[in-house]
């Protein structure tokens, strides 16, 4: 069995450089570019978005399409800008060293872009988050402008500022509540024009998903990570915590279906479609002794989130909604 602190990623296409580019036909800039912004892991604020607005089109009986692309494109935007600051800030605080990395590499670690050029695009996401932000504050007003506001903060202290969430073991939390409960309820209340139990339920439900993810990047990096002093929940309480909280992830959003339909007044079975797999994800989790493992694992993780949003959303639109 390969240790967790020896073992080493074999994945030919992120090691080769710029010669992987050139045999797919891919600039090896571009891809440098695409590793940066970590596009596996996008649909973590594409979900909640779809949902809310689901929600608040069952809510209200319309949608405003314009609002609801505008909404996305904000969202992915601060995902964007998210993850390209940590690709800066992690190298600059000895958390992505390129000989012990067992993730995909980052391309500020490994020098394919200057930390310069990253923390600019970071800036720039933020800065065009924050111009279709004003967009959105015209049409849902001061509350809009206060949870656009608090995303782009959280963004940025993620991993920046003199004590990084992601550092403090908050990173989870920081994911359930913005990639889950704060998407969620802003994209509700942009089409009905009101907050509900329903949206929080929502956004809890898809929250712990997104969460999983990031379970399954601190579980693999926990060695990495603790000699760089980043503190995650992984590193402070253990590979056994992280695996009940993985487990808590996926399976919790099922126990949250029912006080969800409740609350909209009415019951649906589409959602139960995502459960089995749920169930082979956390048996992945489970039984994988190998750390590169979970590289795959993240990814499919991401689209069970994805998966399960959509089908809260066709269920939301299947039929009017009593309560919420």
């Amino acid at each position: 069995m390969p240790s967790w602190r020896n073992a080493r990623p074999t994945s030919r296409v992120f090691r080769a450089g710029p010669e992987a580019g050139a045999r797919d036909g891919m600039p090896a800039n571009l891809r440098y570019w695409l590793l940066a912004l970590r596009p596996k892991t996008l649909s973590v604020s594409v979900a909640p978005v779809l949902a809310g607005s689901a929600l608040g089109w069952a809510q209200a009986g319309r949608l405003h399409v314009g609002v609801a692309l505008a909404a996305l494109a904000a969202a992915l935007l601060i995902q964007v800008g998210t993850n390209l600051h940590n690709d800066v800030a992690d190298h600059e605080r000895g958390a992505d060293d390129p000989r012990t990395r067992l993730g995909p590499p980052r391309a500020t670690a490994e020098g394919w872009l200057t930390a310069a050029q990253v923390r600019r695009a970071a800036a720039a996401a933020f800065g065009l988050a924050l111009v279709i932000g004003l967009y959105l504050v015209a049409v849902g007003g001061w509350p809009i402008l206060l949870l656009g506001l608090a995303s782009l903060a959280a963004g940025y202290l993620y991993t920046g500022g003199p004590r990084p969430l992601a550092y403090l073991g908050a990173g989870e939390l920081f994911v359930l509540l913005f990639f889950g409960v704060a998407a969620v309820a802003g994209s509700a209340f942009l089409q009905s024009g009101r907050f509900s139990p329903a949206g929080l339920l929502l956004g809890l439900l898809l929250g712990l998903p997104a969460a999983g993810v990031l379970v399954v990047n601190n579980h693999r990096d926990r060695d990495n990570d603790a000699r760089a002093g980043k503190r995650t929940l992984a590193v402070r309480f253990g590979p056994c915590f992280s695996r009940g909280l993985y487990a808590a992830c996926l399976l919790g959003p099922f126990l949250l279906l029912a006080p969800l339909q409740a609350e909209l007044g009415r019951g649906g079975w589409l959602p139960w479609l995502a459960l089995p797999g749920a169930l082979w994800l956390v048996w992945r989790f489970l039984r994988s002794p190998d750390p590169r493992t979970f590289n795959p694992l993240l990814g499919r993780t991401a689209l069970f989130q994805l998966l399960l949003a959509l089908l809260l959303a066709v269920d939301l639109l299947a039929g009017p909604v009593g309560g919420g």
